[in-house]
């Protein structure tokens, strides 16, 4: 796999949410070490709301401010690493710590932090998900393909050149877009940018400045400019709002259309990740100062495939990263901003970006398959999983590597090209873990020391480890794995033929959510539902930087959130095109309460793990993302700054701490407001002790003359009462709010119990996930 990412589930240095099956997610949060003898990093100060809108004075105002601390005018100007100027105030410069703690204490300062480090984590998947561009009633075509809507991206940079990118057809640039397209290293920005494509621009200050010392780009393989070297950006911005381009396969697999969500929409990238240690890494300051320009360029929807490692800070901790602090700023704005949750998955509380102004998103698969027949020499044929595009199959001798039950057991990740006994033939064997760079050093040795193939037994999942695919790299369960086994040890010449790929579409195939894919409940406000949505993450194929190995040309299939997370930012795009004035919190109450909780056969969802089951809001929040039931949801659960302002208040977080992340003045109430009431399309009560009454407030966005119903699901021992249970809207009555009384009957501590509220008037359904858990005290004495 060369130069591509890797998805490992205990990297220390980032993995974007990808899987090639690699999972790309930009996935930490670390303190990049300064180097020897140096005493000096970079903190980022918060200062309160500006005061006026001339940008250039609030520069001079940060500069003034830091020569006061440093001693003189020259050592501002040579410590400043950003000034933040539009969607807040503030700076990023160098200082010691003691300078730090100096500025802290100046008028006008809100708080200081150290810089920190994030790490990095379609053929079928539109029309998969019902947005055909031969279907003309769809939203796809009722928002003339996202016309006029600005995505923005911040991630690894673009690969401008590729034909997902062209701008043929597309009306021109918006009047009120701001932004630039920023030239550098074999980046052009008068000619790499179009209608399409309209900005790029690229933040490593913020980098450098921590590193203490000039990016080597050849060094690291990477560009100073917008120009993609590791090709996730490239693969995230075609998933969001890529061309049609026509006749695109993986080596003859997933023949279709490669499309973006919104394929009219304009593209805008903001690169913020780097190639470093062998991997890539995207500093705070630099993120930061990515949406301080995204927020002053106009961009209405931004895409964010980045997340923080365990513990999660809250979202007013000076330790908090940059994506709760900008995207709170973005959000009111009114830029909807999409964050994909995390490949830490299946483990429960791993999911990620949980503030509640923020949409995100797990990683569900699609109804494709690559079946790879392996047929035995008692011509028993068993169908693997694979992505082998050989001309040719193989035909050999079988062998799995038996060892005395006194030795350790030989597993696919323990072969080795000293393994001389594989050499024209094909292994089977069984991997012990989840560790993809381990599991791809096994397969390389069998290849490096002969061997014609390997048959892969796992845990089940529609993850795919990708090898060369002219080496067959067949993929099968453990159960699968052991009946191959016995075959082996029933006969003194086991043979084998593997034939190559091919692809198959619908029915048998389930929509399940990933394996990789993060899991709730929120370890930072678990009342909070997280993930709100799923959307598809699995074996994408879209655009990635050309000559990238695995590739066909410029094509790749990838997986992980960073793949669901375009996904819906593409269908966010759709929803802006066709109700401009819809709020972030709307857009995203359309999407949760009109996902589907059903696969499209009519079956239930299952959630891979260990073992598989059926999937839950934690798994997957409101379920599966439903465009077309988006643009048409009925009822919506609005909210503005001051009901995350609310929110923060029913966080406990004092005023002092809640201005750190608002930078104007907050009053919480005298009585602390229950977070329960956050005006969320789901209710979560994580810790239910006695009866308890909630309430929420919906807006009618349909018919004016409306009548809902109420319906509640709900798991034995959970009572739930909704009043009122009718609720009449019309030209004079536009919002309505209910309360919601839940008890339960049980009197032991256990898990979660889901169920269901659904407004219905006949024609729209209106689903909130609920989830519970009974807490009873425990007697100590």
């Amino acid at each position: 796999m060369n130069n591509l990412l890797l998805h490992e589930k205990n990297t220390i240095i980032m993995s974007f949410v990808l899987v090639l099956p690699l999972l790309l997610i930009l996935n930490v949060h670390f303190v990049l070490p300064a180097l020897a003898g140096s005493n000096t990093n970079v903190y980022i100060v918060y200062m309160e709301k500006r005061q006026h809108p001339d940008v250039e004075l609030l520069t001079r105002t940060h500069h003034e401010m830091l020569a006061t601390v440093l001693g003189s005018k020259e050592s501002s100007k040579d410590s400043m690493v950003y000034s933040y100027k539009h969607g807040f105030s503030g700076f990023a410069a160098k200082m010691t710590q003691a300078q730090a703690q100096v500025l802290s204490k100046l008028p006008g300062v809100v708080h200081v932090r150290r810089n920190q480090f994030y790490k990095l984590q379609t053929t079928r998947s539109w029309d998969y998900l019902g947005l055909s561009s031969n279907s003309p009633s769809n939203l796809l075509n009722k928002s003339k393909m996202g016309n006029g809507v600005i995505i923005g991206l911040l991630d690894t940079g673009i690969w401008p050149e590729l034909e997902v990118f062209n701008d043929e057809g597309l009306g021109p640039v918006p009047s009120r877009w701001k932004g630039v397209c920023e030239s550098g290293e074999l980046f052009d920005g008068a000619k790499a940018c179009n209608k399409k494509l309209i900005g790029a621009r690229y933040f490593i200050s913020g980098l450098q400045a921590e590193y203490g010392q000039p990016y080597n780009a050849t060094e690291n393989d990477d560009y100073m400019s917008p120009r993609d070297s590791s090709g996730h950006g490239t693969h995230t911005s075609t998933i969001a709002g890529g061309s049609f381009v026509a006749n695109v396969s993986y080596h003859g697999l997933g023949l279709g259309t490669v499309r973006g969500g919104a394929p009219v929409a304009h593209l805008a990238m903001y690169k913020v990740c780097w190639r470093l240690y062998g991997d890539g890494v995207c500093a705070d300051a630099d993120v930061l100062k990515a949406f301080d320009e995204a927020i002053h360029d106009g961009v209405d929807v931004l895409s964010v495939s980045l997340v923080a490692d365990i513990p999660l800070s809250s979202e007013v901790d000076q330790r908090s990263g940059s994506i709760p602090i900008g995207s709170f700023h973005a959000v009111a704005q009114g830029i909807t901003v999409v964050c994909a949750g995390g490949n830490a998955g299946p483990r429960a509380e791993t999911v990620q970006n949980t503030s509640p102004w923020i949409l995100t998103v797990a990683a569900s698969t699609v109804d494709r398959s690559f079946p790879t027949p392996i047929m035995l020499g008692n011509n028993q044929t068993i169908m693997g999983q694979a992505m082998f595009t050989g001309e040719n199959t193989v035909f050999a001798t079988l062998v799995y590597p038996e060892v005395s039950d006194l030795m350790v057991t030989r597993n696919c990740e323990s072969l080795s090209s000293n393994d001389d006994w594989v050499a024209g033939k094909v292994v089977l064997c069984f991997v012990s873990g989840y560790n993809q760079s381990l599991l791809d050093l096994g397969i390389g040795s069998v290849e490096e020391a002969g061997g014609l193939g390997v048959i892969v037994a796992k845990n089940p999942s529609d993850y795919l480890y990708l090898y060369d695919t002219h080496f067959p790299c067949v993929q099968v369960t453990y159960e699968t794995g052991t009946q191959i086994l016995y075959y082996i040890r029933s006969t003194s010449n086991p043979q084998v033929r593997l034939s190559p790929s091919r692809t198959h579409i619908g029915k048998p195939v389930s929509t399940k959510v990933a394996y990789f894919s993060a899991r709730g409940p929120s370890s930072n406000a678990p009342a909070i539902l997280k993930p709100d949505v799923a959307a598809p993450g699995v074996k994408i194929l879209a655009a990635i930087r050309p000559f990238d190995q695995p590739t066909n040309g410029a094509f790749a299939f990838l997986s992980g959130t960073s793949m669901a997370a375009p996904h819906v930012s593409g269908i966010v795009a759709l929803l802006k095109s066709l109700y401009q004035d819809w709020s972030p919190a709307a857009i995203k109450s359309a999407i949760v309460t009109t996902a589907l909780t059903a696969d499209q056969s009519g079956g239930p969802i299952f959630a891979e793990g260990e073992p598989t089951k059926l999937a839950d809001p934690f798994d997957f929040g409101g379920g599966i993302v439903n465009p077309n039931g988006a643009a048409d949801p009925g009822l919506v659960y609005d909210m503005g700054t001051e009901d995350y302002v609310q929110y923060l208040c029913g966080m406990g977080y004092n005023v002092s701490a809640i201005f750190q992340l608002t930078e104007y003045p907050v009053v919480c109430p005298s009585k602390q407001p229950s977070i329960l009431d956050v005006n969320l399309p789901s209710i979560t009560i994580p810790s239910l002790r006695k009866p308890t009454i909630l309430t929420r407030t919906v807006t009618n966005v349909g018919p004016v003359n409306s009548k809902y119903k109420a319906i509640v699901e709900f798991a034995s021992g959970i009572n739930v009462a909704v009043r009122p249970e009718i609720l009449i809207f019309n030209s004079k009555t536009k919002t309505i709010s209910f309360s919601v009384m839940i008890s339960s009957a049980h009197n032991v501590n256990a898990g979660y119990y889901f169920g269901s509220l659904t407004w219905t008037d006949g024609v729209h359904v209106v689903r909130s996930s609920i989830s519970v858990r009974t807490e009873v005290e425990e007697s100590f004495l």
